[in-house]
């Protein structure tokens, strides 16, 4: 029986293990988890989101109070257009954390920066180039562009002196998406050194409506896998989404798969940022306390913990130090959602907000728990303690248990 081991990944030119950690914001995807998976030989992603807010937690800098001072006049004012992002800050905050993160590392493997379009920053075209070469200033080994077709970002980078070095690939969803993209990159004479595919049983922002269910990621993988033979385009393929075993990973790798990209075993390890006590709730997870919903002000579908404290709170907007879901002029979908239902109880000390929710605060504060539709399982990848409390993993312990076992075992640690 083969083991995902028993394959190899050929990217960056380099032959490594065949195991992507996908890159989960904000800051759950640490420089920790993302060096450990270079240590060992395969890929990591750190996440560009809400880099300012990242980069003050970890490196003392003070992007946010100073965003927040030069705008606290706008506060209470509902219309957000004055609120900007400085693009010369912006791409101090991610060459300080992608720098930092390229220095520390070890190993035969990779760092990846996940780069997500639809974090709009009231400037998307500026905020996006800023950060997507800063990234490459600080040597970053590459650039996952998520969350967006991305159509423009290669030319936002063409004429940076590492846009044909480093390695650069997409998230999709379809074979639709794909096409689109391939289509307006044409004119850079570069295609992507890899793409994602990503199903409909990932954590988090999802490529499809609430009708995900009626879709496969087999399927849609093979869908794609076809269209590229057709083409005569050599492009690795990295299934994504639902992948919780060495097993499920081999399935995918015998049948072409250039690696896999998996994330949720990895919510639970040491190494994640996410708060330990946050961590015990994702293991007492079960099938029913997952849940897709539309509260995300992006517009796309979310895959979370129903038990998340996000869900439902009426936090005011906090644009002016955060501000990151902000479009082009000012407007977030979380915002008018808020204002509406403070106009709608004007005596209410606090407002409830059902259908949307600030994912600015509520990611930054760990308050909104986005996991993998296979989450209820995690409990079923450690020990129980004596007071109920699972036992936290090591994320060398996870990368290794893909990569040596075989069909649906899990190894637990010793």
């Amino acid at each position: 029986m083969k083991r995902v081991d028993d394959f190899r990944l050929r990217l960056g030119g380099r032959e490594l293990v065949p195991i992507v950690i996908g890159g989960m914001g904000v800051d759950i995807s640490t420089a920790d988890l993302a060096l450990e998976a270079a240590r060992l030989g395969g890929v990591g992603h750190i996440s560009d989101a809400m880099i300012g807010a990242v980069a003050d937690r970890h490196f003392g800098t003070k992007f946010v109070k100073d965003k927040l001072r030069q705008y606290k006049f706008n506060v209470a004012n509902s219309d957000k257009s004055v609120v900007r992002f400085d693009p010369g800050q912006v791409a101090e905050a991610t060459r300080l954390h992608v720098g930092r993160a390229m220095e520390r590392k070890r190993g035969d493997g990779l760092i990846l920066v996940n780069c997500m379009e639809k974090l709009t920053m009231n400037a998307p075209r500026e905020t996006l180039r800023a950060r997507l070469r800063a990234a490459l200033d600080a040597g970053i080994d590459g650039i996952t562009l998520a969350a967006g077709l991305h159509l423009g970002s290669f030319a936002m980078i063409e004429d940076h002196p590492r846009f044909r070095d480093a390695s650069l690939g997409i998230i999709v969803s379809s074979l639709r998406a794909l096409q689109l993209f391939l289509k307006k990159i044409a004119r850079t004479g570069r295609l992507p050194d890899y793409v994602v595919i990503e199903g409909p049983l990932a954590g988090g922002h999802l490529g499809f409506g609430m009708d995900w269910a009626n879709y496969d990621l087999a399927t849609i993988a093979a869908e794609i896998r076809r269209y590229l033979v057709a083409e005569k385009l050599d492009i690795p393929l990295i299934p994504a989404g639902g992948i919780f075993t060495g097993g499920d990973a081999v399935g995918f790798l015998e049948n072409g798969a250039a690696a896999v990209q998996v994330a949720t075993r990895f919510t639970v390890t040491r190494e994640c940022g996410l708060p330990d006590e946050v961590k015990q709730k994702y293991f007492q997870a079960t099938e029913d306390d997952i849940e897709v919903n539309m509260v995300s002000p992006t517009g796309y579908p979310m895959r979370m913990l129903s038990a998340s404290p996000a869900i439902g709170a009426g936090v005011r907007p906090n644009c002016e130090a955060y501000g990151y879901l902000l479009d082009g002029s000012g407007h977030c979908s979380y915002a008018a959602s808020y204002n509406r239902e403070v106009a709608a109880h004007p005596d209410a000390r606090r407002v409830s907000v059902k259908d949307k929710t600030c994912l600015c605060t509520q990611m930054r504060n760990f308050d909104l728990w986005t996991c993998g539709h296979n989450a209820h399982r995690l409990k079923d990848t450690s020990h129980r303690l004596a007071d109920g409390s699972y036992r936290l993993l090591t994320a060398e312990h996870v990368f290794r248990d893909y990569q040596f076992s075989a069909g649906g075992e899990i190894a637990l640690p010793e």
